[in-house]
């Protein structure tokens, strides 16, 4: 590929990004469509339009991106929560390090890859995209050392940036658990593994266990029911909403003993305009001893202090590891119902089967990657396709099939992905959506690492040449010869899945035909309900750390890659801001918990990028260089082993002596407000969680540092019920 073929790539992504940013500007100041563009108000508040005759609302405008880039983190914070804005500082973080990479490598490094040789240079236009790449310099040359040194400084810059953000959010996940009021998850602790016995029941068992071995902090417990005992409960419930939504009287909501769960359930509500919320909980009181029996073995445990849950959820509770086994219980928005009903013996089964599942589906995504890298070459395009060689004969035509073609066809095939990880993370049975998004956020992370990487780069070698996998050895030195081949695909996948995936972020294609189709070919009067959207952070996150991997890879083999990321991520920056502010609603929170994944992928991708450095350098004759790079490695491995023995923790538990037990201290000195053991009941309520079906409109509260989050009810599943799933 030449330097014109690239920017006929760029020319068009280009013109996509400007047309949809464009068309988002006007789109967004129609009140049709407050509902896509504005879910986050629409859904507390009606949001008003301008005068619907304002010319104004037909022409582009930049003003919202102003207000992205004016928004602050206090701002975010206070609207998303401590989620959106970590991701916020992995956008952030990456800006200021392929800032550096970017000056450090197109000043220093590009120069000495373009002169590498003694040849004459033709127009930079027509010049192939080679020269620009390490491979055009002269084995043995000391100009080598330029790559040497850039790689030193955006290593030790990247371990800077890295320490200060990870210590950044650190500190704020702490100062999220103790600026909040009392969390109901701080004093209960999820039991599972039950033993069953013959003379009493599940609940027995474990009010027995607890009062015995927790007798002066244990309060309660709350056993979990079998979906066939919740959806008959679900259905009754069904029944009574349609015999009394017809009524327009006003109920008084009053609170009844929820047998089922322990805690309290309410009454109905029916009101005259049909526009607040009808909740119809029913109390059981008539509940079948039958049913009883269909517990699980699985139980939430109520403790009067934080402390006494946490110890309780870390202690190794029997001699058999399989039975009473505790854990700190997610938000009572985060918990996933349906798998808390697996047996805990069985669950290793089902995580063993997810990851077969998912190694599965990375092996069968090898050929149609294989497939893509064939239709960068116009030989090989050719041999597949006879019928369009007279059409690769057009210049224009020619780029477009081989330039801008491949890394579409990619990215609608990675597109089928994040869905289908979803689905394992659900099979593997995580009991928390926040930590099943987590988990498919792994998935999807390494299936890209891999299949978008690994196999792009040697699929010229080892696909052809299978002797790759019984020389494990050579991998580095097959990476080293290749990369600078792949680096033009990569970069026109960048321009792509990039550039032209933040535009459609924006624009929110999927919602917006929904909302069309519904108010003006079906003509429906009603508003929307069901719209809110969580944040995909099992489909952006991998997304940026890919081009993360990509910038610090290719930033002294083929540096002309970064001024793309540059523009990328500053994209990125004002489109998942303004999302963030407006679109997404937080449901629950997992307090910062994918900062490690950031952290760890980063790490990698630096480890990655030295190890082919001394490949690289082995290869062009200057083993030096290659021997200098080699205690930048150790220093990579000892930096990441300091920083999980520093910070790592704190993401997996709560520390007694600056959280919990101070946080306790402040409730007995202030008082804990009456009622709030019977509120931990309730919270953990399994029947309350089965009428969002019958809720017309439910009230949305966001979770800021000092605000608790309300009873929100309508919490949904993402994957099943989000029309933004794997995009």
């Amino acid at each position: 590929m030449d330097i014109d073929d690239l920017l006929t790539s760029a020319g068009i992504n280009i013109s996509i990004c400007g047309v949809l940013f464009s068309l988002y500007s006007v789109l967004r100041k129609q009140p049709s469509n407050a509902s896509v563009y504005f879910t986050r108000r629409f859904i507390s508040e009606p949001v008003r339009g301008d005068d619907p005759f304002g010319l104004h609302r037909f022409v582009p405008s930049a003003g919202w991106l102003m207000r992205a880039w004016r928004a602050t983190d206090e701002e975010l914070l206070e609207a998303a929560g401590v989620d959106a804005v970590v991701f916020m500082r992995i956008v952030v973080f990456s800006l200021r390090i392929f800032i550096i990479a970017t000056v450090v490598c197109i000043s220093l490094v590009l120069p000495v890859n373009y002169y590498g040789r003694d040849r004459e240079h033709k127009n930079l236009r027509v010049e192939l995209y080679d020269v620009f790449t390490i491979g055009n310099v002269q084995e043995g040359s000391k100009m080598l050392w330029a790559h040497c040194f850039a790689l030193y400084v955006i290593s030790f810059a990247a371990f800077i940036l890295l320490y200060l953000e990870y210590k950044s959010i650190t500190q704020m996940r702490l100062a999220h658990l103790t600026g909040s009021h009392p969390n109901p998850s701080h004093f209960t602790v999820l039991v599972r593994g039950i033993p069953w016995s013959q003379d009493h029941t599940y609940s027995k068992s474990v009010e027995s266990f607890f009062s015995t071995y927790y007798s002066d902090t244990y309060v309660a417990h709350q056993m979990v029911y079998r979906p066939s005992t919740v959806h008959k409960l679900k259905k009754d419930a069904k029944k009574m909403y349609r015999m009394l939504r017809p009524i327009e009287t006003e109920y008084v909501r009053g609170d009844k003993p929820c047998y089922l769960c322990g805690g309290s359930a309410h009454t109905f509500k029916v009101v005259h305009n049909g526009e607040d919320s009808i909740r119809s909980q029913t109390s059981i009181d008539d509940l079948h001893p039958a049913q009883i029996e269909k517990e699980c073995p699985a139980a939430f445990v109520f403790f009067k202090n934080r402390y006494a849950a946490i110890v309780a959820a870390q202690v190794l509770q029997s001699s058999n590891p399989m039975l009473w086994v505790t854990q700190l219980a997610p938000e009572p928005h985060d918990v996933y119902w349906s798998n808390l009903g697996i047996p805990y013996k069985q669950v290793w089964v089902y995580k063993i089967s997810s990851l077969l599942c998912a190694l599965a589906l990375v092996f069968v995504f090898c050929f149609p990657v294989a497939f893509v890298q064939g239709l960068t070459q116009p030989d090989v395009l050719t041999t597949w396709f006879p019928q369009i060689k007279g059409l690769l004969e057009n210049p224009f035509v020619n780029r477009v099939v081989t330039g801008y073609l491949p890394s579409v066809v990619l990215i609608l095939l990675m597109y089928t992905v994040p869905p289908i990880m979803m689905r394992l993370s659900k099979i593997e049975g995580s009991v928390s959506r926040s930590e099943r998004k987590r988990s498919a956020c792994i998935k999807v992370l390494n299936f890209t690492i891999w299949n978008v990487f690994f196999v792009n780069v040697l699929s010229g070698s080892f696909i052809q040449q299978m002797s790759v996998f019984s020389k494990l050895q050579e991998l580095p030195f097959q990476l080293a010869k290749q990369m600078p081949d792949q680096a033009t695909f990569f970069t026109t996948y960048v321009l792509s899945s990039g550039w032209a995936s933040v535009a459609c972020e924006l624009i929110q294609l999927f919602n917006l035909a929904w909302n069309f189709f519904r108010k003006f070919i079906l003509k429906s009067k009603e508003e929307p309900t069901n719209i809110a959207l969580t944040f995909p952070h099992h489909t952006e996150i991998p997304r940026m750390l890919l081009f993360g991997l990509l910038g610090f890879t290719l930033a002294i083999l083929a540096p002309l890659i970064l001024p793309f990321l540059l523009v990328y991520f500053f994209l990125a920056f004002l489109v998942y801001r303004n999302q963030l502010l407006h679109v997404y609603v937080t449901k629950y929170e997992s307090a910062g918990r994918f900062w490690p994944i950031v952290h760890n992928t980063t790490i990698f991708s630096l480890v990655l990028t030295q190890v082919i450095a001394v490949a690289v350098f082995a290869l062009k004759e200057a083993p030096a260089a290659s021997g200098f790079t080699i205690p930048l490695i150790i220093f990579s491995l000892l930096f990441n082993e300091y920083c999980r023995k520093r910070f790592s923790q704190v993401f997996m538990r709560s520390p007694a002596q600056q959280v919990l037990i101070e946080m306790d201290r402040r409730d007995e000195r202030l008082g804990r407000e009456e009622g709030f053991y019977s509120q931990l009941r309730s919270a953990y309520c399994q029947l309350a969680y089965i009428t969002k079906d019958l809720t017309i409109s439910e009230d949305f509260s966001t979770v800021g540092p000092n605000r608790q989050r309300e009873d929100d009810r309508s919490c949904q599943d993402e994957d099943e019920n989000s029309p933004r799933q794997g995009a």
